[in-house]
């Protein structure tokens, strides 16, 4: 079976919590949920973390491929907009990724617009709420 890699960056365990008008009541446990529940229906396996560090997702992404996963989902948060590291590791990696958000990052704030990571991953997903995961889960699905 395909395995997929989910990582949430930072800030993301408090959703539900932080910022309701902008990201909802869906907390991370439900969307890890629904991603287990829509994995199952795709006929892929998910592995969800969370991590705050830009180390520790570099780590992640580096190690990917080599944990057997054959695709990679990235809610980078914040360092979307700024982490030549991160974008670094999406680039050295020869997995498909996809970047997803919650939010439409281009309706918010301009310091928003500017995802350094778009341009090295497979593809980007924004502004769907929980369902932008899902919509990332079945897009990384059809490309393993």
């Amino acid at each position: 079976m395909k395995k997929i890699l989910v990582i949430h960056g930072p800030n993301l365990d408090q959703l539900g919590k932080r910022e309701i008008d902008v990201y909802g009541k869906t907390t991370l446990d439900d969307i890890n949920r629904a991603l287990e529940k829509k994995a199952k229906e795709l006929g892929v396996e998910v592995k969800t973390v969370q991590l705050s560090g830009e180390g520790e997702i570099c780590k992640e992404i580096g190690a990917a491929k080599e944990n057997g996963f054959s695709a990679i989902m990235i809610n980078p948060g914040a360092y979307t907009h700024y982490s030549i590291a991160v974008r670094d590791a999406v680039a050295g990696t020869s997995l498909p990724t996809l970047e997803i958000h919650l939010s439409n990052i281009y309706a918010r704030e301009e310091f928003r617009h500017k995802s350094v990571i778009a341009p090295v991953a497979t593809g980007q997903i924004s502004g769907f709420g929980l369902d932008s995961y899902l919509l990332g889960l079945a897009a990384a699905a059809k490309l393993v």
